[in-house]
């Protein structure tokens, strides 16, 4: 049986802390049950806190933990949840994870940080010169503080060398489902999602993400082409005719769009294309033709395999997993041709 610590902190959303517990626990246990089967457990979980007191999430749900952090000494899988938002103020109150976190690393545990809960795993240093992920808001804020690691906004569950990391509050089920496979067997983990009506780990969280298309910046000709694109998506534009309308050298406007934007103009286009396709995916029962000719590809298989690079999912998955209700087909709408 592997044993599973789950740390409990102030200020967190209780769920990345308590998906994995259920989760765990119910593992190789809960299916059996519903099937009039024996249990077989698989995982014994642990829950601790830094001082071993209670915990209080921002919004009043308390969570008592079994014992304090520094009594784990060794164990198979560590799940770090997250905590408030206030980076600074909480990187110093939990302080005392870090060293606590490289010992049982080194020990051999896998040690997974969930949504802001990886900012622990970069501040002990687990994640330096490895692949680590995060809530899609905080990449860029991450990506200042610590460098040296190879963040992957884009992706739900990152592990490299026992170092694993997942994308957003919900990604706390899916680091723990891909744990439980990897740790038990596909068998085993198809049967605790089922058994919890659960999905099977994601992988992509990039079609969740709402970016602005460029950061804020001061550069008022490029400004001008940015709006240029955002109205005139549908067009085929070259970078010549977008640099005369700004008076430029084709050199000059490539250099000053990049580092005013970070994209290089077709990038940029590409990016508004996206965007517009997935607001039309979102409200719209359009066919997936009909939309990738409204953003300008008149080529739809290049347009789903762009639409499923930039998002993780087909058009078509999209449109299921975020469309509205009638859009979705939940109101008879039969979508599986589009």
């Amino acid at each position: 049986m592997y044993e599973v610590t789950v740390v409990l902190m102030d200020d967190g959303y209780a769920s990345t802390a308590i998906a994995p517990i259920e989760i765990f626990h119910s593992a190789g246990a809960l299916y059996a049950l519903l099937k009039g089967g024996k249990p077989d457990p698989q995982f014994r979980v642990t829950t601790v806190s830094v001082t071993g007191k209670p915990v209080m999430s921002p919004y009043g749900v308390g969570l008592t933990p079994t014992k304090a952090m520094q009594e784990i000494k060794q164990t198979d899988v560590v799940i770090v949840p997250t905590s408030g938002l206030e980076l600074d103020g909480k990187l110093v109150e939990n302080s005392a994870i870090s060293p606590w976190l490289r010992d049982l690393h080194a020990g051999g545990a896998y040690v997974a940080g969930v949504c802001m809960g990886a900012a622990y795993l970069a501040q002990a240093g687990l994640l330096d010169g490895r692949a680590g992920t995060t809530h899609w808001a905080l990449v860029s804020e991450f990506e200042r503080r610590w460098p040296k690691v190879k963040w992957r906004g884009d992706l739900m569950v990152t592990e490299e060398q026992r170092v694993l990391c997942s994308g957003g509050v919900c990604a706390s089920m899916d680091v723990s489902l891909y744990l439980v496979e990897k740790l038990c067997g596909h068998e085993v983990a198809v049967q605790t999602a089922k058994s919890l009506n659960f999905h099977m780990p994601r992988v992509h969280q990039s079609g969740y993400a709402v970016l602005p298309l460029s950061p804020p910046h001061e550069d008022a000709r490029i400004r001008t082409i940015e709006h240029h694109l955002q109205t005139h998506y549908r067009e085929a534009i070259s970078t010549e005719a977008l640099a005369e309308r700004v008076s430029m050298s084709a050199r000059t406007f490539m250099r000053r769009f990049k580092a005013a934007t970070g994209r290089l103009p077709g990038a940029y286009l590409q990016a508004v294309r996206i965007e517009t396709a997935k607001a039309m995916l979102e409200r719209e029962n359009t066919p997936v033709s009909s939309v990738a000719s409204a953003v300008g590809y008149e080529d739809v298989s290049f347009f789903r395999a762009l639409f499923k690079r930039s998002t993780g999912m087909t058009p078509a998955e999209y449109r299921t997993r975020f469309g509205a209700l009638a859009v979705r087909g939940i109101e008879g709408v039969d979508i599986s041709k589009v």
